[in-house]
């Protein structure tokens, strides 16, 4: 089993890599895809003009820009993110009241009681502790503050993870999945474990809301297998395949997903939880 270190210390490689290269590569249609979900968590955070708002694991600030303007006057938005590459992308937005910091929220020396709300689009299932993040981020909100995010349930209830992954392994070079206890895209999806880690952390009891709504994988059968074999959960096994196995793998894909091919484009089901809950 790997320590929490070596975990932190592979999340950072990953994000500062091949992560936050293919992220940035993919960026445009990865906003498409998850525009729907975006649209929620935004709502619920109800961001208001002079709040102080955290967003972690802001990626290339796009959500941070967003938040600030909401809070304007007054206001200011913070993005944090362990990857380079993608802060700064953020921070070449030039939004005035929106900062971006490069670090790690398990570690991070946050002002403490200083936001008014701490947000996260998909950015907090990656923690290698996230006890001692969420804990690190108690202490940085207000007494009475929220904590608002979105993430991915498991992974068989979410059909465009599955059915690719699915159809592509049996012909790709083998791969370790993350556990159930590690950071990983669905490490978030187990809702008991999700509410253990916050209570523990010291917030109160939070809810959850399940959100369920289509993703768009690909402008059609051919564009889908490209986007994924470029970047996603696949992409690693790829760059290690041999010729014949890339080729296995994609034809297995085409197959697959074919039968969610349509005049928008590949379109298959997606489900996450809309999480709130109070510092105490």
């Amino acid at each position: 089993m790997k320590t929490q270190a070596q975990l932190a210390a592979e999340q950072a490689a990953f994000w500062n890599g091949p992560g936050g290269q293919g992220w940035l590569a993919a960026h445009d249609r990865i906003e498409r895809s998850i525009a729907g979900f975006s649209r929620e968590v935004m709502v619920a955070a109800a961001a208001r003009p002079g709040e102080r708002v955290l967003d972690i694991g802001c990626g290339t600030g796009g959500t941070t820009v967003e938040l600030a303007r909401l809070v304007a006057p007054g206001g200011s938005a913070l993005g944090v993110d362990i990857s380079q590459p993608l802060i700064a992308a953020g921070r070449a937005r030039l939004e005035p009241r929106a900062s971006f910091e490069i670090g790690d929220v398990t570690t991070f020396a946050f002002v403490p009681d200083s936001f008014d709300l701490v947000f996260s689009r998909f950015g907090v299932m990656f923690f290698a502790d996230p006890l001692a993040a969420f804990r690190n981020l108690s202490r940085a909100i207000k007494p009475g503050g929220r904590l608002v995010f979105i993430c991915w349930r498991l992974a068989r209830e979410n059909p465009w993870m599955g059915v690719p992954i699915q159809a592509a392994t049996p012909h790709l070079p083998p791969t370790e999945r993350p556990g159930p206890e590690e950071p990983g895209q669905n490490s978030f999806g187990d809702r008991a474990r999700v509410e253990r880690i916050l209570v523990g952390a010291g917030f109160g009891a939070p809810s959850f809301r399940p959100v369920d709504l289509p993703i768009i994988i690909g402008t059609d059968v051919a564009n889908t297998v490209d986007n994924l074999v470029a970047f996603g959960p696949l992409a690693r096994q790829f760059r290690e395949a041999t010729p014949d196995q890339a080729t296995k793998a994609k034809a297995a894909i085409a197959e697959a997903v074919t039968p969610f091919a349509g005049p928008s484009g590949v379109s298959l089901a997606g489900a996450c939880w809309l999480v709130n809950a109070a510092a105490r």
